[in-house]
């Protein structure tokens, strides 16, 4: 049964036994996100970090995406000023979440719907995803870690291909650089098998397992995000990132 958080629709959140699973909910607009939906996915994720009945989230997108990356007008609007922003609030709350995270993808993951999958421990992809990264074709700089994240999972090669181009690229690519585990029909309910499957596991031994494996970069990351982050609010003030906006702005209204 999905609910609404304090009468907040845009994220649905639903806990099934020692699952909890957050469901970006604006498919209308392709999940594009929000201030009020960083702010209720932060929340989530905190208080599941205490919560000893949660073992496992699942983040997934209702309708045809996982999420068409920010709110454009709203991301224009209200910007992030300062790393107590609600996008970056989130960001944190997704790098520091202790609990194995899983993420269903399908359809568009755009710029934050690409990299938080850096930051999930399992990723079940639909065939049809398309995931993309254009912080650079929109005047800005790559977050969440993903300047450091990503070129260590795929190379500086292919890394800087995707940044620097700011190209789209499907699930069997994703998959073959190792951002996916698996192609399936149903990526939601595969996510759910595996849930719980692990929800199983000696929660204390999961847990500090997950800890371990990001322990050689966990820090590293921190520092990372905290200088993207810095670069990023620089960027967006430019004249250049103001220019790239509205011309992205002007093709989107053509169509």
């Amino acid at each position: 049964m999905n609910s609404a958080l304090d009468g907040f629709t845009d994220v649905l959140v639903d806990q099934e036994g020692p699952i909890l699973v957050l469901t970006l909910n604006r498919p209308e607009k392709k999940n594009a996100l929000t201030p009020g939906m960083y702010s209720i996915l932060a929340k989530s994720l905190r208080e599941a970090s205490g919560d000893f009945g949660v073992r496992v989230v699942i983040i997934r997108g209702a309708g045809s995406a996982l999420t068409g990356g920010n709110d454009i007008m709203d991301f224009l609007n209200t910007p992030p000023t300062g790393p107590e922003s609600p996008v970056f609030d989130f960001l944190y709350a997704l790098h520091d979440f202790p609990k194995p995270l899983i993420i269903a993808l399908h359809g568009n993951a755009v710029g934050i719907g690409t990299t938080m999958l850096l930051h999930a421990d399992l990723v079940y992809s639909a065939p049809d995803a398309k995931l993309s990264m254009p912080f650079v074709s929109l005047g800005l700089v790559p977050e969440a870690g993903s300047s450091l994240l990503f070129p260590k999972l795929v190379g500086h090669l292919k890394a800087s291909e995707i940044f620097l181009t700011g190209r789209s690229f499907g699930a069997e690519e994703a998959k073959e650089m190792g951002l996916v585990n698996e192609i399936v029909a149903d990526p939601y309910s595969r996510a759910l098998e595996i849930a719980r499957e692990i929800s199983e596991q000696p929660p204390t031994a999961v847990v500090n397992t997950k800890a371990l494996l990001k322990s050689g970069v966990h820090q590293a990351v921190s520092m990372v995000m905290e200088a993207e982050g810095e670069l990023f609010r620089i960027a967006l003030d430019s004249d250049e990132a103001k220019s790239a906006f509205m011309n992205f702005l002007a093709k989107k209204t053509k169509k």
